[in-house]
């Protein structure tokens, strides 16, 4: 199949130059959207609105952690937008990220308590500098360092 849509836009491509532009495939990816979700019928709207999009695949709506899943060959703007034109103007992109990602996981501006269990905010303050104190530490009294037992 990709050789027959290789060949057709090589052909259209070289007669039709100035008429035809050449296609963007857009690339499959999963979105993650935090939303207030209270009732079957928000569940239910947000689901049939963001399914109807072009593109979308599959789309998962978990109300207990108040996220949002969608797959396929979707823009997240656009399908924020989309959550948003429900009726659910707090509906922002998901922003959290394991707590096992992070170093510091109750730095400032990490902790959320309102975050889903297992769950904090992306941070700046949370993520482990190259190079920190905390690394040199560790290296200073860690097996591969030969001179470790001098320190002791």
């Amino acid at each position: 199949m990709g050789a027959l849509n290789f060949l057709s836009d090589y052909f259209s491509n070289n007669f039709d130059v100035s008429i035809r532009k050449r296609k963007k495939h857009k690339v499959m990816q999963t979105v993650n959207i935090k939303v207030k979700i209270d009732c079957d019928g928000c569940e239910r709207k947000i689901k049939n609105a963001v399914s109807s999009m072009k593109g979308a695949k599959s789309v998962e709506v978990n109300r207990k952690m108040h996220k949002v899943t969608v797959n396929g060959y979707v823009d997240p703007k656009k399908v924020l937008k989309k959550v948003q034109s429900t009726g659910k103007k707090k509906a922002e992109l998901w922003p959290y990220v394991p707590y096992t990602m992070v170093a510091y996981p109750y730095a400032a501006g990490a902790y959320d308590k309102r975050a889903p269990a297992g769950f904090v905010r992306k941070s700046e303050h949370a993520q482990a500098q190259p190079g920190g104190t905390d690394d040199k530490l560790m290296s200073l009294f860690s097996d591969e360092n030969p001179n470790a037992c001098i320190v002791m």
